[in-house]
């Protein structure tokens, strides 16, 4: 009965490190996200005191014009620019944390395993049926989470490739 409780334990201690590792990857991109935020917000403001400095001398509307259609088209680039920045951070994350579950599941599924087939070996009256379905069921399960996990990361990969397709160099 003690061997049952440490493996039990021993799967809990996985799961938490695996959470930890998740809690640790969602504040190291949240930092990366603010850090292109706070960037846009300074260049943003840079541009704007030095678009007002400029349009102070000038004295043709028309010069004004021209000058604030520029500023405005840098503007919307430096945006869409930050936001495909901020695009591949998010695809980076789910990547990994796919890839992170996808481990997950495929240690703990094992580890479960073999502590279900430890546990039914016990039981008295035990039924075969029972653990081969039981196993069964997890290889179907780990199957499709694969099928998932890869369908994901093409179309994220799919939906990366065709932010970087409309990005001018």
């Amino acid at each position: 009965m003690t061997e049952k409780i440490e493996q039990f334990s021993e799967l809990h201690r996985k799961n938490m490190e695996a959470a930890m590792r998740l809690a640790q990857l969602s504040i190291e991109n949240s930092q990366k996200i603010m850090a292109l935020q706070s960037e846009l917000a300074r260049e943003l403001f840079q541009n704007t005191v030095e678009n007002a400095k400029a349009q102070s001398s000038i004295d043709a509307p028309r010069d004004v014009l021209t000058l604030r259609t520029q500023y405005a088209q840098e503007t919307a680039r430096q945006m869409m620019e930050t936001a495909r920045k901020i695009a591949e951070v998010g695809n980076e994350v789910r990547t990994e944390f796919s890839r992170m579950l996808t481990e997950q599941l495929a240690s703990g599924s094992h580890d479960l395993m073999e502590s279900f087939q430890s546990f039914f070996k016990t039981l008295p009256g035990q039924n075969a049926n029972v653990l081969e379905n039981m196993q069964q069921a997890m290889a179907t399960a780990n199957s499709a989470f694969d099928q998932i996990a890869k369908a994901s990361a093409a179309s994220f990969s799919g939906m990366n490739e065709a932010g970087k397709g409309g990005k001018k160099k």
